[in-house]
């Protein structure tokens, strides 16, 4: 047990569902990617080191019922003494909601919210929802510690609690300088884990898979993007950390497939030939996919890359529209992007291109534009998301200048269309447009063509996509209304 952690307390850590695709449907992003909650697992790791007792509750993990009460009665069957929740701005009224069941069980159980919602609106939601007597700005692995080793209030940083009825907001909590000082994230506490949790279809070769962060925060900024949690800055573990996280989810859990979901992975440099060179000269048999951004790649080091094991690389991409890549991206060109991904097949990877519909700014021209551009580039995968304002983003304080919003929290997840640029006549126009798009690169025939050639590395895929293909075929009928 660290110094400091006197006080062993039960602590149960929850990862709220909320709402992720059609209302009054079966939620099926469970069942096509369910993520692990990296950030709850980091948090869950720093307590356990504290001598605490932790419960990790993931409502989005297998077997978990979809009725509020029932994961209520979960969680209070571990009789905790702290109910922590990480939510997202989707997930954040699950959460609120639980909350105030477990307050109308038993008001001594402490309960605390961190998680990006809570950081961007920070006093004046712990002011509208009084289930929560803390929320967590920023970084939680020190905050809950505190919380939990009954600090006075007053002196914890990053911490927002109640004065009477006042919200009052501390100083904020210091970023943790050296990420290689956190054990690696409590996955055994996750039910199901490895197995259960699963990347995207595609995506691999071999399974199990696992997700991996490797870093915090980002040097840009993004207009859509909300930092309220990392803020600017970069901070990295070193090669020798992720190799070792690496291995121990090999050897631990037998994964066999990693993707990493840094924004830029291969900012510095150094750290990613040295990686490349651990994973060359002392293999793990684990392949694995990454991020980049256009600048922070070059051929030798994509050349690393496929050596160390990589199979597939994305690049945000966003729009092939010049107006809305410099109002929402800057720094990135389109003779950028091709040439990066031309670059990035040479070197014998798959290119992702990840985009984003519906930004302020967008048009039915700026649309047919982006969707030319995907189809020229020769993509490997594509991801189009939808784009939705966040609290903490920078172009928040204008967005109902820029169009029509509708704020529904439980919408706000980049996959419904809750903003409306003034270019496009109404969501319905947005969400034709949207499939559209997204089938035609699908029925592309040079396309489909690579992927046939590729069908046997996809085998575990295919028989994954065989054994759900009920809640698949439902999501397809609800993706293409009237068919």
């Amino acid at each position: 047990m660290k110094e400091g952690a006197s006080i062993k307390k039960r602590i149960a850590l929850v990862h709220p569902r909320g709402f992720n695709w059609f209302p009054g449907q079966r939620d099926i992003t469970d069942v096509a990617n369910r993520m692990v909650p990296q950030g709850l697992l980091s948090i869950a790791s720093y307590l356990l080191d504290q001598g605490h007792d932790v419960f990790v509750y993931d409502c989005l993990g297998p077997g978990i019922p979809f009725d509020l009460n029932e994961q209520v009665k979960a969680i209070l069957d571990y009789k905790p003494q702290i109910v922590g929740f990480s939510a997202t701005t989707s997930s954040f009224l699950d959460a609120a909601e639980i909350a105030q069941k477990i307050k109308e069980h038993s008001r001594h159980i402490t309960t605390a919210c961190g998680g990006i919602h809570a950081s961007a609106l920070e006093g004046k939601l712990l002011s509208a929802f009084l289930s929560f007597d803390f929320l967590c700005v920023g970084e939680g692995e020190l905050t809950m510690s505190e919380i939990a080793q009954d600090m006075d209030p007053a002196e914890i940083k990053g911490l927002i609690w109640r004065k009477g009825s006042h919200a009052v907001t501390n100083q904020p909590r210091p970023h943790i300088a050296d990420l290689d000082s956190l054990a690696f994230p409590a996955y055994e506490k996750l039910k199901g884990f490895p197995t259960d949790y699963h990347l995207p279809l595609f995506s691999y070769v071999n399974a199990p898979g696992a997700t991996m962060i490797t870093s915090r925060g980002c040097v840009h900024q993004c207009s859509y993007c909300d930092r309220s949690v990392f803020k600017k800055g970069f901070r990295y573990n070193s090669a020798s950390y992720i190799y070792e996280h690496m291995k121990y989810l090999r050897t631990r859990f037998n994964v066999q497939h990693v993707n990493i979901y840094d924004d830029l992975f291969t900012a510095d440099r150094a750290r990613i030939v040295e990686l490349c060179e651990k994973l060359a000269r002392h293999p793990l048999g684990t392949n694995f996919n990454c991020a980049v951004r256009v600048g922070y790649t070059d051929d030798a080091l994509l050349e690393m890359l496929k050596d160390a094991g990589c199979l597939m690389v994305s690049l945000g991409i966003e729009s092939a529209d010049p107006h809305i890549l410099a109002a929402h991206k800057s720094g990135v060109s389109l003779d950028d992007v091709c040439d990066t991904v031309r670059r990035i097949q040479a070197a014998g990877l798959r290119a992702k291109g990840l985009f984003m519909m519906g930004l302020p700014g967008e048009t039915e021209e700026s649309i047919r534009r982006t969707s030319d551009f995907i189809i020229s580039l020769g993509l490997d995968d594509m991801n189009m998301s939808k784009f939705t304002p966040f609290p903490g983003a920078p172009l928040w304080s204008k967005i109902r200048e820029e169009g029509t919003f509708n704020e529904d929290w439980r919408l706000m997840n980049c996959l419904n269309f809750v903003f409306v640029p003034k270019g496009i006549a109404s969501k319905e126009k947005m969400d034709l447009l949207y499939n559209e798009h997204v089938k035609r690169f699908y029925s592309d025939p040079a396309w489909r063509n690579k992927f046939r050639r590729r069908l046997w590395q996809h085998r575990r895929s295919l028989r994954y996509l065989i054994r759900h293909l009920p809640s698949f075929w439902s999501a397809k009928r609800q993706f293409e209304p009237g068919k």
